[in-house]
């Protein structure tokens, strides 16, 4: 519930360290599993970085298709408080490669409305 009641609002203390990173680590298993494959890296520093997608497998160097959001933005997506699109409109989110926007697909992973 500290999680969710610091998302709605940022002037609430944020959740403890262990707390945010088990709620990270287990979003994104979540979208690994809703999403399997291997053709888009999703990446939430310092706590999660998962494959998803299916389509050609990544498996040397960087990967061609990368997402990367800070824990409270991949939360809020995760989640359904904020749009993909809007996330990455206002720099929060970084999306490269063709096919990282798909994981759009598969988001929100909860709804907490």
């Amino acid at each position: 519930m500290a999680v969710l009641d610091w998302l709605r609002d940022e002037s609430r203390p944020s959740p403890e360290r262990d707390v945010l990173a088990t709620a990270v680590r287990l979003t994104a298993r979540t979208l690994a599993a809703a999403a399997p494959g291997a053709s888009v890296e999703v990446r939430v520093p310092p706590f999660a970085a998962i494959q998803c997608v299916s389509g050609p497998r990544h498996t040397r160097g960087t990967p061609p298709n990368v997402v990367e959001a800070d824990p409270r933005t991949w939360l809020l997506l995760a989640t359904g408080l904020v749009p993909l699109e809007e996330a990455k409109a206002t720099g929060a989110l970084t999306l490269s490669g063709s096919r990282a926007g798909e994981i759009g697909h598969w988001l929100p992973l909860f709804d907490v409305s």
